[in-house]
């Protein structure tokens, strides 16, 4: 059985009379990428926070490699966390401020992990200018190579490309997809739902404090049942012609150069099957959505549920407005 790396149990907290988590449970194997969604106010950040010991649980429990969570544990220095933005002094260079940092700890420089955090960050030679000249996405690949120095076993980002543009954004999504690689373990809370797709296995979906649904970004993306599919154009007619007459297809509509199919029940094996069979050249079968599409059907699904007398958490009203 693979090892939990974060175990999170019937978690809830509250601030006053206000509910940031309610009843929230998710586990994390060594290994995964675990993107934690939800909209601004769905608590996310607070859910971190208390796993980072920043904040107390009001009811439930937070492990960390199989031990309980608290301020002073020992499993935290296993831990490399960006929950706040990254701060560095300005009229430093990048190389400065993460000595100083290391040695603030009491460590000994020696033993930081200073040549493999610069080589992941990639900021080459920028490392030696002042942090002031820096642009947000390089204090960010900084950040990492902060996080990065005591050779952490599990990475904790939130919301590590906020307020970054497009460039910076693939910058740092090329930065934890060199993470991953060297088998790191990665929880992070995203906005940004197209970079969650590219470079988490897992995710979860909250809302109001709640925990909508979790599982492998492939199986929150497969929710849909609308398909696409292109084959050899000399054999578009057959596939329609085919797709339409079969039991678990409910429609089939022609798009571009491809066929676009909403299926009744079955998966899109099966469909790959069907025409592979026929003897079809089959060239693309995929969803319809992606995970922004999926993740919205869902939300709406849960706020749904909701209206439809799930009085569960009625006392959060004006929730988006203290937590996030």
């Amino acid at each position: 059985m693979a090892e939990a790396v974060v175990e999170v149990e019937g978690l809830w907290k509250a601030f006053g009379d206000v509910s940031a988590v309610e009843d929230l449970s998710f586990s994390i194997e060594r290994g995964q990428v675990y993107g934690l969604l939800g909209p601004n106010g769905a608590g996310k950040t607070t859910t971190l926070r208390v796993l980072m010991g920043l904040e107390r649980p009001t009811r439930g429990s937070t492990r960390l490699f199989g031990s309980t969570v608290t301020p002073s544990c020992n499993e935290l220095f296993r831990v490399g966390a960006m929950v706040e933005q990254a701060a560095f002094v300005p009229h430093l260079s990048g190389m400065r401020n993460l000595r100083l940092w290391w040695e603030a700890t009491g460590a000994r420089m020696k033993d930081a992990d200073l040549d493999g955090a610069l080589a992941i960050a990639g900021l080459g030679d920028a490392v030696h200018r002042k942090v002031k000249t820096y642009s947000q996405g390089m204090k960010q690949r900084l950040g990492f190579a902060r996080l990065l120095l005591g050779r952490p076993e599990l990475l904790v980002l939130d919301e590590p490309t906020n307020g970054l543009d497009p460039g910076e954004i693939r910058e740092i999504r090329e930065l934890i997809g060199r993470l991953t690689s060297a088998g790191a373990t990665v929880l992070l809370s995203s906005h940004h739902l197209n970079e969650v797709e590219q470079v988490c296995s897992h995710a979860l979906v909250m809302n109001h404090g709640r925990l909508i649904t979790s599982g492998t970004v492939s199986e929150l993306i497969g929710t849909t049942k609308s398909i696409y599919i292109e084959v050899d154009p000399a054999d578009r007619v057959r596939a329609h012609t085919l797709l339409s007459t079969h039991p678990h297809v409910a429609d089939v509509q022609t798009q571009g150069d491809g066929l676009v199919m909403e299926m009744r029940d079955g998966q899109r094996s099966d469909v790959a099957a069907l025409l592979v069979n026929a003897g079809l050249r089959l060239e693309t079968i995929m969803p319809t959505q992606g995970l922004e599409d999926a993740f919205l059907d869902l939300l709406a699904a849960g706020d749904a549920a909701d209206a439809g007398g799930n009085t569960v958490g009625a006392s959060t009203t004006n929730r988006s407005e203290v937590v996030s």
